[in-house]
This record gives C-alpha cells, structure tokens and sequence, in this order.
C-alpha cells in the first residue's frame, strides 16, 4: 500500500512561496473529507441502545448523510 505523504520541508516551502508572492492558501482536511457526506442510497438504522425513544423502540431513523464507517456498497 502506497500513502503519499506530504514531507514538512515542502509544507514549509510552499507557505514561504505563498507569502512571498501573497497568494491565498486555503487548507482541506482529507482524512475527513467524506465524513458526513451526502447518501446515494436510502438507508434505515435501528435507533442506538442508550439513544432509545421510550414508546418508540421500534421505529428507525432515515439517515440523510453518512456515518462515520458507513458502508455504501450494494
């Protein structure tokens, strides 16, 4: 498996190039960037145990976006 990875000499070397030129650096978190995504699918869960409605043990909830270490394969 293959992670490329930025080292921090290039990380520093770019910031002092945006400064020097005053560009805009703007930063994405990409470990979380699918994190709470939107669904493509209809997906039903069972209400958690410590989270359950009195009277409504039965019903689900219809998520509207992901969970975290949601599987989307069909």
């Amino acid at each position: 498996m293959f992670a490329p990875v930025a080292r921090i000499e290039i990380v520093r070397l770019v910031i002092v190039i945006a400064c020097k030129n005053e560009w805009s650096l703007y930063h994405l978190d990409v470990k979380l960037a699918f994190l709470n995504g939107p669904l493509e699918v209809l997906v039903f869960v069972s209400q958690p145990p410590s989270f359950e409605i009195a009277g409504k043990e039965n019903k689900v909830y219809k998520l509207h976006k992901a969970l975290y270490g949601l599987k989307q394969a069909l």
